[in-house]
C-alpha cells in the first residue's frame, strides 16, 4: 500500500491548491512555484510532530521529511539554510551544513525566531513559502522519494508531493550526504 493510499484510510487529502485555508499564507502563496501535484490534508495538530504522525499513521520514517532551519555568520552576514531530510536520519549541520554555509559554526535557529521569521507554526513548518533568503538544501534521499509527507506551515495539516516537486522549489539544492543516518 502506498503512502497516499495508507493516509487516503484515515484523512480527506486534496490538491493543496483548492484548500489554502489548510496552510500558513506563505505556503499557499509559493505554491504555484513548484512543479508537480501537491495534496493536502487535515490532522489533529496533536499530532503534527513526525513521531505522532507516524506512530498514528502506522508509516515508516522515511515517508516523512522534516525541515530544520539551520544559522551561521561570517563576516558579520548571517547565513540560514532549511535542510529537508528524512525523519529516519539528521542533517549534518556540524560538517555538511557548515561547510556549505562557508561559516565556522552553524547550529539551530532559535524556536521564536523560526516562527515568526517563517510566519509558521513550530511543529508545521515546511520549506515551502520560506523568506527568499533562506536557502533550501533538500537531502539527495528526499529529492529521490516517490512520496513525501512535509509540514505545511501550520500544525493542522501536512502536505503530501513527491521529492521531485519539492526539489523544484525555486533556489531548493539537490546536495549529497546533507543528512547522516540515525543509529
Amino acid at each position: 500500500m502506498t503512502t497516499k493510499e495508507r493516509l487516503s484510510t484515515q484523512f480527506t487529502l486534496q490538491p493543496a491548491s483548492t484548500a489554502p485555508e489548510l496552510m500558513a499564507e506563505s505556503t499557499a502563496e509559493a505554491l504555484p512555484t513548484i512543479s508537480g501535484d501537491v495534496e493536502v490534508f487535515a490532522i489533529d495538530p496533536q499530532i503534527a510532530d513526525t513521531a505522532a504522525l507516524l506512530d498514528a499513521t502506522d508509516l515508516p520514517p522515511a515517508t516523512s521529511a522534516n525541515c530544520v532551519l539551520v544559522a551561521g555568520s561570517r563576516s558579520g552576514e548571517e547565513r540560514i539554510a532549511a535542510c529537508m531530510v528524512l525523519a529516519n536520519t539528521r542533517a549534518d549541520v556540524n560538517k555538511r551544513v557548515k561547510k556549505l554555509l562557508d561559516v565556522r559554526k552553524a547550529s539551530f535557529l532559535p524556536l521564536e525566531r523560526a516562527v515568526s521569521e517563517s510566519g509558521m507554526e513550530y511543529g508545521g513548518i515546511g520549506p515551502i513559502g520560506l523568506p527568499e533568503n533562506y536557502r533550501v538544501l533538500i537531502d539527495s534521499r528526499v529529492a529521490e522519494a516517490e512520496e513525501l509527507i512535509i509540514g505545511s506551515g501550520i500544525r493542522g495539516s501536512k502536505l503530501l508531493l513527491t521529492g521531485a516537486a519539492l526539489a523544484s522549489l525555486p533556489g531548493a539544492e539537490v546536495v549529497e550526504g546533507l543528512a547522516n543516518d540515525i543509529d
